[in-house]
């Protein structure tokens, strides 16, 4: 018993030398950085937000089987949620239109992390309400800024 009470305080002491300097020698930032956009919207839609959109139109083609299928989709749809967070430290230079872009950017994310949640879910029939409503807060977007192109959920089925 004695040996305890003397290891104990020994290796509090031990510890504390060897967290000290590692606590020291990180930088302390004076100040948060700065949201600095480096690509433009464009390449965010056809590099980031399009090829997940079909991903998840691919998986929900059929009922996914699997867990991974699931978990696939949802990490799709987290990133088009993120793509609708980096359009929105890109708004237009103009002052009229950034309250639409930010309205626009707000909608695409929430759109996207509810279709996240029912991929979590495993919710086939959700998913696919959910898919469909990221396709409309795109669409709503687009044709507030006039772009020419028209996201479709589920092409390939008929209406």
């Amino acid at each position: 018993m004695p040996r305890v009470r003397l290891l104990a305080p020994l290796m509090l002491l031990g510890t504390a030398c060897l967290v000290a300097p590692i606590a020291q020698s990180v930088p302390v930032a004076t100040k948060a950085p700065k949201l600095e956009p480096v690509a433009d919207a464009k390449l965010l839609m056809n590099g980031l937000a399009e090829p997940n959109f079909k991903g998840v139109g691919k998986l929900l083609k059929d009922r996914p089987k699997e867990s991974e299928a699931w978990e696939f989709m949802r990490g799709r749809a987290l990133l088009i949620a993120e793509t609708g967070n980096l359009l929105m430290i890109r708004p237009p230079k103009a002052r009229e239109p950034q309250d639409s872009w930010m309205t626009h950017g707000t909608e695409l994310r929430e759109a996207a992390v509810t279709l996240a949640r029912a991929a979590g879910d495993k919710d086939y029939l959700k998913s696919r309400a959910a898919f469909a409503g990221v396709a409309n807060a795109c669409n709503r977007c687009h044709r507030t800024f006039n772009v020419a192109s028209r996201v479709e959920p589920f092409p390939d089925e008929e209406k």
